[in-house]
């Protein structure tokens, strides 16, 4: 400090030139704070790209009710995207099941009615289709490489803001999530890209603007956990919903209950797992029936896989060709039998 001659006192302070290095605060590396701010650029690039390559396929969907005069009573919203250039957009089921009216919006503005082609409640997803071709479109890409920490994007219209891009990454692989039907969906993504109301139907990206995943659901109250539908899951469901409006599966016509084996009959019949399913009830004309199976009967096994619950059933029915024999396994009081099923198309 230094005395000003009326006697007030002045702060005065030394360049940081002239000052010692001693004295100097400790910095980051010139070359490390280059890197980092690199790789922000190219995240930033990556983004950017993405958004513009893809951007133009994301659509609003709205929900409505025609009114007197064609006028749109609005009743919900939700996103979805370009599949096709001739009009096929992907969505969710439950963004547009029962929907008396749906309007599409493209990024451009446009507005075009849309109609359901076919939708699958198992998997909550659906497409719809407008009338036009010509459409910028965004491809499924593959699913099955994905990495826990990948960078992905999120695009959709959350409350009816459109084209809104959100950026986190895949937070758990694997994940399963049950639909309003109490199916299981398996191999959910789940991410940390922020979604809200709106969102569902639209696509998740990865760094290149392919289409890793369909937007779903998000965890009330919780941030940061969103859930897509894998675009491995996608191929198979869209194809079918495109060429035959609806998804087929195989179907027994049983009802089953999971139940604990008596731990004697899993090790007398060295039998994989401790539990199993127990009918509880048969569609009287249903192929399970046909085949002489009973209610009280406990299947342990199908196609040669070791069954322990409802969802095993469902996913061993979900990869099996209808018509096809399947070799199933079951207790019946004390004795291990087998029989062969042929399943039927599910109703």
């Amino acid at each position: 400090m230094a005395r000003t001659k009326r006697g007030t006192v002045a702060w005065t302070s030394t360049p940081a030139s002239e000052m010692p290095r001693s004295a100097l605060p400790p910095g980051p590396p010139v070359e490390e704070t280059l890197r980092d701010s690199d790789l922000l650029d190219a995240y930033s690039r990556a983004v950017v790209g993405v958004v513009e390559r893809t951007g133009p396929a994301v659509v609003s969907i709205s929900i409505g009710a025609p009114g007197p005069a064609e006028e749109f009573e609005p009743l919900g919203a939700g996103s979805g995207f370009v599949v096709a250039p001739d009009g096929y957009i992907v969505t969710n089921s439950h963004v547009v099941q029962g929907a008396p009216r749906l309007d599409i919006t493209f990024m451009n503005g446009d507005k075009r009615k849309a109609a359901l082609v076919g939708l699958d409640e198992s998997t909550d997803l659906a497409v719809v289709c407008v009338n036009t071709s010509g459409l910028p479109y965004a491809s499924l890409g593959d699913s099955t490489g994905l990495r826990v920490g990948q960078l992905v994007i999120a695009a959709g219209n959350p409350y009816g803001f459109q084209s809104t891009v959100s950026t986190g990454v895949v937070s758990a692989l694997g994940r399963s999530l049950r639909t309003r039907q109490g199916r299981l969906i398996e191999n959910i993504i789940q991410h940390t890209a922020p979604l809200n109301p709106g969102n569902s139907g639209g696509p998740l990206l990865d760094s290149r603007g392919r289409v890793i995943g369909i937007n779903t659901a998000i965890i009330a109250m919780a941030q940061g956990i969103g859930f897509a539908i894998p675009a491995d899951t996608a191929h198979t469901v869209v194809a079918q919903l495109i060429s035959r409006g609806k998804v087929t599966r195989s179907y027994l016509g049983i009802v089953g209950l999971r139940r604990p084996l008596d731990r004697r009959f899993v090790r007398f019949y060295k039998l994989d797992r401790d539990h199993a399913v127990e009918i509880v009830s048969l569609a009287a004309d249903g192929p399970a029936a046909a085949a002489g199976l009973r209610r009280g009967d406990i299947v342990v096994a199908m196609g040669g896989t070791a069954v322990a619950s409802v969802d095993e059933i469902f996913r061993v029915l979900s990869d099996w060709p209808v018509g096809k024999p399947l070799a199933l396994g079951f207790l019946r009081g004390k004795d291990l039998m087998e029989t062969s099923v042929a399943p039927r198309e599910a109703p």
